[in-house]
């Protein structure tokens, strides 16, 4: 009976290691991962670059003890091309863990990395990698919601101030002028405060 196709696409795996028998480990306990997609690379000198050639679903790193560049290049994948990485380490200090953290690894273990331990950890990455984001977009949203809450309420009062308005027939007028336009209230807004600008220098 043929297998019906998965409506999924494979997950996309980056294991980055330079000793074979510590990848070996890696592919072992990644094997319970249907259809995965395996990708392995021995240079941890340009972890950054690696993650943007490849695009992964998930970063798995395994290394003697981190460096301070591999941490920078952690930070660099965060800011730029934010991936669930897992870090597997032989030896670490403990500020490492923090500052690991701080540069976006989701999970960060210690002389852990066992075959049966691999599924499981990159499954916690995966989600606090998921929930992490969501948060992050929900505050960036908020943030973007203040700021143009700001620019609106600044508008309302250049017109009441200029045309004598109530804050409610202020509010009508760019409402109005918005419809109009075809423009949302936030540009008519800041178009408003643009010109209120060049007419005061």
């Amino acid at each position: 009976m043929p297998k019906t196709p998965s409506a999924e696409p494979p997950l996309k795996v980056l294991v980055i290691d330079s000793r074979e028998d510590r990848a070996a480990v890696v592919k072992d306990g990644v094997s319970s991962l249907q259809d995965a997609e395996l990708i392995f690379i021995d240079n941890l000198d340009d972890i950054h670059s690696a993650i943007a050639t490849t695009n992964p679903d998930v970063v798995i790193i395994d290394c003697d003890s981190p460096s301070r560049d591999t941490l920078e290049s952690m930070r660099k994948v965060s800011q730029s091309n934010p991936k669930p990485i897992v870090m597997f380490v032989e030896e670490s200090e403990p500020e490492f863990a923090r500052e690991a953290i701080e540069c976006g690894v989701s999970a960060y273990v210690v002389a852990g990395l066992k075959a049966e331990r691999v599924r499981p950890v990159v499954d916690v990455a995966m989600l606090r990698f998921r929930l992490f984001h969501a948060l992050r977009s929900e505050l960036e949203k908020t943030k973007s919601d203040l700021a143009a809450r700001k620019i609106i309420e600044r508008a309302k009062g250049f017109l009441m101030e200029e045309k004598k308005l109530s804050e409610e027939e202020a509010y009508k007028l760019l409402r109005r002028s918005a419809m109009n336009e075809g423009k949302s209230i936030l540009q008519i807004a800041d178009n408003l405060l643009s010109v209120a600008r060049l007419l005061k220098k």
